[in-house]
């Protein structure tokens, strides 16, 4: 008999994922499972609620919540040692993650996933004493994603994240960042508007953002854009929906497995939208160290 436990974030995207989650519980017990339920108050709850499930006998962990709740279940992974299976269901706003590895979305096909028990290891990102399911970035508006409410992101969706980027332009200017990378695959010192460090290929719904990245492959997808015009970024911005952006001439793209950024300025990063401290970092990946149930 399995005892499945789940950690809940109520305020992660629209609350009818409540309904879902509680059809889910029963199809769980009405087919011989044991559920425990967890609902998280704070930040750092998931983290310490995983690693407390890592320490006792659970033999699933059902994370509900968006990719800042399932960034924390998979850090409570890491630290508790144990590589507990952990079914992802979606509920944030983007849910770049769940996206990417196509995770069901209706209560029953949800069931029918852990009842099979199909599961595969990928990869985690590390930036200093922090972890990431999706992705790591800094530069030009990436501080918008913790700076939404939560109440906000519930009723407004996607839109919320845009609205507040719209209100960060003008704050911003684009004002490039004078940053040293130093990896195994490129060393150089340049002016630019952000870099991105990513798992998947799915970056803040943008499906093609890293458009050859594999959760399973032992690296770590590297995107860094140069200081750029206008007329370059909407160049850029326009090809990102094929994944040509990568091709740009003020667009750097490759994979590594360890990334240091070095930066006279303290610029925020920001971990699966939620705030990551500072730069100077560094980022690498730990290959196969997080188990996930999959269709």
């Amino acid at each position: 008999m399995k005892k499945v436990k789940i950690i809940f974030n109520p305020s992660s995207g629209r609350q009818l994922i409540n309904r879902k989650l509680d059809h889910i519980c029963k199809f769980l017990i009405d087919n011989g499972y044991i559920v425990g339920k967890f609902v998280t108050e704070e930040k750092g709850d998931a983290t310490k609620e995983t690693i407390k499930s890592c320490k006792e006998d659970w033999d699933i962990i059902v994370v509900c919540g968006g990719d800042g709740t399932v960034n924390e279940v998979a850090k409570g992974i890491v630290l508790g040692k144990k590589k507990i299976p952990v079914a992802i269901l979606a509920a944030g706003t983007v849910n770049d993650f769940a996206n990417h590895m196509g995770l069901p979305k209706s209560g029953w096909d949800f069931f029918e996933m852990i009842r099979k028990g199909k599961t595969i290891d990928v990869d985690l990102g590390r930036v200093n004493d922090e972890y990431f399911m999706n992705v790591a970035a800094s530069g030009l508006l990436t501080n918008v994603g913790y700076q939404v409410q939560s109440e906000t992101k519930a009723v407004l969706g996607r839109m919320a994240y845009y609205l507040e980027g719209l209100k960060e332009i003008p704050r911003q200017k684009f004002e490039p960042i004078k940053v040293k990378f130093e990896s195994e695959e490129y060393n150089g010192a340049e002016d630019i508007l952000l870099f991105m460090i990513s798992n998947s290929s799915s970056i803040g719904g943008f499906k093609r953002l890293a458009p050859k990245a594999e959760v399973c492959d032992g690296y770590l997808d590297c995107i860094i854009i140069q200081k750029s015009d206008i007329q370059d970024l909407v160049s850029i911005f326009i090809n990102i929906f094929s994944g040509d952006h990568i091709n740009h001439p003020n667009v750097r793209y490759f994979k590594t497995k360890k990334i240091s950024v070095f930066t006279e300025e303290g610029i925020p990063i920001d971990i699966d939208g939620e705030y990551g401290g500072k730069l100077p970092a560094t980022f690498e990946v730990l290959p196969n160290s997080f188990r996930i149930f999959i269709k």
